[in-house]
Protein backbone atom coordinates (compact mmCIF):
# COMPACT_ATOMS: atom_id res chain seq x y z
CA UNK A 1 0.00 0.00 0.00
CA UNK A 2 1.35 3.26 -0.59
CA UNK A 3 -1.67 5.56 -0.08
CA UNK A 4 -2.44 7.05 3.09
CA UNK A 5 -5.91 7.36 5.45
CA UNK A 6 -6.25 10.77 4.14
CA UNK A 7 -6.01 9.83 0.38
CA UNK A 8 -8.05 6.06 0.92
CA UNK A 9 -10.64 8.01 2.96
CA UNK A 10 -10.49 11.36 0.70
CA UNK A 11 -10.94 13.15 4.48
CA UNK A 12 -8.51 15.13 4.96
CA UNK A 13 -8.16 16.27 8.50
CA UNK A 14 -5.19 19.45 7.97
CA UNK A 15 -2.85 20.12 11.15
CA UNK A 16 -3.71 19.59 14.42
CA UNK A 17 -4.26 22.74 16.19
CA UNK A 18 -1.31 23.58 18.43
CA UNK A 19 -2.87 23.13 22.47
CA UNK A 20 -4.11 19.50 21.02
CA UNK A 21 -2.23 16.55 23.18
CA UNK A 22 0.61 14.69 21.72
CA UNK A 23 -2.04 11.51 20.84
CA UNK A 24 -3.82 14.14 18.89
CA UNK A 25 -1.21 15.30 16.93
CA UNK A 26 0.68 12.04 16.32
CA UNK A 27 -2.80 10.45 15.01
CA UNK A 28 -3.01 13.31 12.70
CA UNK A 29 0.97 12.91 11.28
CA UNK A 30 0.13 9.76 11.36
CA UNK A 31 -3.34 10.48 8.80
CA UNK A 32 -0.68 11.52 6.28
CA UNK A 33 2.02 8.75 6.45
CA UNK A 34 2.01 6.29 3.53
CA UNK A 35 0.07 3.00 4.89
CA UNK A 36 3.22 0.82 3.70
CA UNK A 37 5.53 2.57 5.72
CA UNK A 38 3.86 1.91 9.27
CA UNK A 39 5.71 0.56 11.80
CA UNK A 40 4.04 -1.80 14.65
CA UNK A 41 4.13 1.09 16.78
CA UNK A 42 1.77 3.38 13.98
CA UNK A 43 -0.38 0.37 13.75
CA UNK A 44 -0.71 0.20 17.81
CA UNK A 45 -1.54 3.81 18.08
CA UNK A 46 -4.08 3.77 15.34
CA UNK A 47 -6.02 0.53 16.30
CA UNK A 48 -5.95 1.62 19.79
CA UNK A 49 -7.89 4.99 19.03
CA UNK A 50 -10.05 3.14 16.12
CA UNK A 51 -9.32 4.83 13.35
CA UNK A 52 -9.56 3.14 9.85
CA UNK A 53 -9.97 -0.10 11.90
CA UNK A 54 -11.30 -1.62 8.01
CA UNK A 55 -7.19 -0.54 6.75
CA UNK A 56 -5.54 -1.29 9.76
CA UNK A 57 -6.41 -4.74 11.31
CA UNK A 58 -6.19 -6.84 8.51
CA UNK A 59 -2.05 -5.27 8.24
CA UNK A 60 -1.81 -5.78 12.09
CA UNK A 61 -3.50 -9.56 11.48
CA UNK A 62 -0.51 -10.21 8.76
CA UNK A 63 1.49 -8.63 11.74
CA UNK A 64 0.64 -11.23 14.14
CA UNK A 65 0.66 -14.05 11.98
CA UNK A 66 4.81 -13.41 11.95
CA UNK A 67 4.49 -12.65 15.74
CA UNK A 68 1.87 -12.93 17.96
CA UNK A 69 3.89 -10.83 20.36
CA UNK A 70 5.18 -8.08 18.48
CA UNK A 71 5.62 -5.31 19.74
CA UNK A 72 5.35 -1.35 19.74
CA UNK A 73 6.28 0.97 21.94
CA UNK A 74 5.19 -0.36 25.59
CA UNK A 75 5.61 -4.38 26.20
CA UNK A 76 5.66 -7.47 23.80
CA UNK A 77 1.85 -8.23 22.54
CA UNK A 78 0.62 -4.34 22.84
CA UNK A 79 -0.31 -4.73 19.73
CA UNK A 80 -2.08 -7.76 20.02
CA UNK A 81 -3.79 -6.28 23.01
CA UNK A 82 -5.59 -3.21 20.58
CA UNK A 83 -6.75 -5.67 18.30
CA UNK A 84 -8.53 -7.51 20.64
CA UNK A 85 -9.82 -4.33 22.22
CA UNK A 86 -11.16 -3.00 18.97
CA UNK A 87 -14.64 -1.62 19.00
CA UNK A 88 -17.28 -4.28 19.14
CA UNK A 89 -19.16 -2.80 16.19
CA UNK A 90 -16.04 -3.51 13.92
CA UNK A 91 -15.50 -7.39 14.38
CA UNK A 92 -19.62 -7.45 14.42
CA UNK A 93 -19.25 -6.27 11.14
CA UNK A 94 -16.32 -8.28 10.20
CA UNK A 95 -16.69 -11.24 11.29
CA UNK A 96 -14.27 -12.92 8.84
CA UNK A 97 -11.44 -10.90 10.37
CA UNK A 98 -12.96 -11.56 13.92
CA UNK A 99 -12.44 -15.50 13.25
CA UNK A 100 -8.91 -15.04 11.87
CA UNK A 101 -7.80 -13.63 15.16
CA UNK A 102 -8.84 -16.38 17.21
CA UNK A 103 -7.37 -18.71 15.28
CA UNK A 104 -4.56 -16.84 15.53
CA UNK A 105 -4.71 -16.57 18.68
CA UNK A 106 -5.34 -20.31 19.70
CA UNK A 107 -2.32 -21.36 17.55
CA UNK A 108 -0.04 -18.85 19.04
CA UNK A 109 -0.68 -17.99 22.23
CA UNK A 110 1.77 -20.47 23.54
CA UNK A 111 4.69 -19.72 21.33
CA UNK A 112 7.80 -19.37 22.89
CA UNK A 113 8.79 -15.46 23.95
CA UNK A 114 11.32 -14.56 26.62
CA UNK A 115 9.89 -11.36 27.64
CA UNK A 116 6.46 -12.63 28.05
CA UNK A 117 5.60 -13.96 31.38
CA UNK A 118 2.88 -16.61 32.56
CA UNK A 119 1.27 -13.67 33.90
CA UNK A 120 1.14 -11.97 30.35
CA UNK A 121 -0.22 -14.92 28.71
CA UNK A 122 -3.23 -15.18 31.81
CA UNK A 123 -3.97 -11.17 30.84
CA UNK A 124 -4.21 -11.85 27.14
CA UNK A 125 -6.60 -14.84 27.95
CA UNK A 126 -8.58 -12.86 29.70
CA UNK A 127 -8.85 -10.27 26.73
CA UNK A 128 -9.30 -12.75 24.47
CA UNK A 129 -11.94 -13.93 26.05
CA UNK A 130 -13.81 -10.71 26.32
CA UNK A 131 -13.22 -10.35 22.53
CA UNK A 132 -14.40 -13.47 21.75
Amino acid sequence: MKDTIEEIENEYWGIAPEDSSGLVMTVHKLRKKKISEFDVEDLRLMIGQDVALETFVPIAIERLKENIFSEGNYYPGDLLNNVLTAKKDFWAANPQLKQQVIALFEENINNENDDVTDRDRLRFRETFENFR
